[in-house]
């Protein structure tokens, strides 16, 4: 079954279940269909620096001083976002999903003012607010929706999310809070909680009250048995409640029986800076979704809803705008914890390019993600920092001997139609400033005969550089039809990104 919106005649890509899509979420929730979904859990790049700047850190304990992943760019206050936050009020407004214009004031304010005090967090919600709408527009009158953030965020948050889905709506404010450990901070008290905002598209949302088991002492309470050898205990006026009757109690909306996966021993873990224990997500599934439903995660990194909603027999769809998540996170974990296989047919992952058609088609509908594909089949780090340089899009990173700082090649991609060979001496001139070993050049179109002389010849007019007693050309280029065909770059020995990715931490289920 597709879950696609018809009316959208530019629509390229059938949005299905149970797929991982690699890609913005907002570029692909535009493409799905209105009121499709039940229930959406979304734990979003709240903190992105804590949280995801080691998303790519290598397995080798070496740091990677240059790596700029993607999320970390998008809280800049640049430009795009400052357009977006001055056309907000608007956007809220036009969005078909019933904002009143005084909520849809009161949020652009907020964000605006937030621009001269806290540039980055205005960056955040003003890109927060752009698929927040979206999520709203998606789920079923029925549906429910629980956004994981940290307090750091969650009160600016909840005035979004109460202009958005309507403060009517609002259910509960969630505490996860867990154990601490450690000292913690010297002026302040340990900081062991998250919270989730817990709202639903409609008055009367899909709901089953969740139990913990009763403990030992209130078990002791039922001390009367009948004659038929039911255990109960009466309340005043003769009211019995049977032991056996009692599911348990009722979870709270603070929640202090689930450890985060810092403070445990476990075989779930898999080494992903963000992940959240299954019992987490297990517990919002089985609470507002039925078996069948469809569960949407679209920040679904290392794939615990995923996970989760498997199991449950729930439909699913994951959307990550990390390459490494999907296909080297998700898709392992699918496979090894669950035994589904993508070449039977079990799940899907689109939107990673796998042939040059593919490749075109991401280039056309998103340059930026498809400069990061790029990157990341050649085994590089994505990185969006503008410097002096003239840009770099990434680096592949290496090791010298008798060096213990890696060492970098840089990547610049160029998807057009045709690239001078102005471009390749632009990127040897930003290699002499660099500091970088080796520069990389990757390019969409075929290269004619005349042309691919003429950029040897720039690229022989460098020369090679000897590493490790072996001679690399400093320059160097690819085409995409060479990478999806398995070339790379000539590098010494490649750190920090493999094939296997992930798949060495990940264990049996317990």
């Amino acid at each position: 079954m597709a879950i696609i919106d018809e009316s959208k005649p530019d629509c390229k890509m059938e949005v299905g279940v149970n797929t991982l899509y690699y890609g913005d979420c907002l570029t692909i929730m535009q493409q799905m269909a209105e009121e499709s979904i039940d229930l959406i859990y979304l734990d979003p790049p709240f903190n992105s620096k804590r949280n995801y700047h080691t998303i790519y850190k290598d397995h080798t304990g070496n740091p990677l001083p240059e790596q700029v992943e993607a999320f970390c760019d998008q809280w800049l206050l640049d430009s795009s976002r400052k357009e977006a936050i001055e056309k907000l009020q608007q956007t809220m407004i036009e969005s078909r999903i019933g904002i009143d214009h005084h909520s849809a004031e009161l949020v652009h304010t907020l964000v605006d003012k937030l621009q001269d005090t806290q540039p980055g967090l205005a960056a955040y919600l003003s890109y927060m607010i752009e698929r927040l709408i979206w999520m709203k527009k998606l789920l079923k009158p029925t549906g429910s929706i629980y956004l994981h953030c940290d307090p750091t965020a969650s009160h600016y948050i909840k005035i979004v999310m109460d202009a958005i889905f309507g403060h009517k709506h609002f259910q509960n404010e969630i505490v996860w809070a867990y154990p601490p450990g450690g000292r913690g901070p010297k002026y302040a008290f340990h900081r062991k909680h998250d919270i989730l905002l817990y709202y639903s598209a409609g008055k009367a949302p899909a709901f089953h009250r969740q139990y913990t088991p009763l403990t030992e002492a209130a078990i002791q309470k039922f001390t009367k048995t009948d004659e038929d050898g039911r255990k109960y205990k009466e309340y005043r006026g003769k009211t019995r409640t049977y032991l056996d009757d009692v599911p348990g109690r009722p979870v709270p909306s603070v929640w202090t029986d689930i450890h985060s996966l810092g403070q445990t021993i476990s075989n779930e873990r898999l080494g992903y800076p963000t992940q959240k224990p299954w019992k987490l997500v297990e517990r919002i599934i089985k609470a507002s979704s039925n078996e069948g439903d469809l569960v949407f995660d679209p920040f679904c990194g290392c794939a615990t809803t995923i996970e989760a909603a498997h199991r449950l027999g729930r439909r699913w769809i994951g959307i990550d705008v990390a390459i490494h998540a999907i296909k080297r996170v998700a898709k392992v974990r699918l496979e090894q914890r669950l035994g589904l296989s993508e070449k039977q047919g079990h799940f899907r992952i689109q939107g990673i390019p796998t042939n040059y058609e593919g490749a075109r088609d991401l280039w056309r509908r998103d340059p930026y993600h498809f400069q990061q594909w790029c990157v990341e089949e050649v085994n590089g780090f994505v990185t969006s920092r503008r410097t002096a340089d003239g840009g770099i899009d990434g680096r592949i990173y290496f090791e010298m001997n008798d060096v213990k700082k890696l060492q970098n090649m840089i990547l610049e991609v160029k998807g057009g139609a045709s690239v001078p060979v102005a471009h390749l001496r632009a990127l040897i001139g930003a290699l002499d400033i660099s500091g970088a070993k080796m520069a990389g050049l990757i390019v969409m179109e075929e290269l004619g005969e005349r042309k691919r002389r003429n950029f040897q010849s720039e690229m022989d007019r460098v020369g090679a550089i000897e590493i490790n007693g072996q001679p690399y050309p400093k320059v160097q280029l690819l085409t995409v039809s060479e990478i999806l065909n398995g070339a790379r770059f000539k590098t010494p020995n490649v750190r920090g990104r493999t094939e296997s990715g992930y798949t060495s931490v990940l264990l049996p289920e317990s």
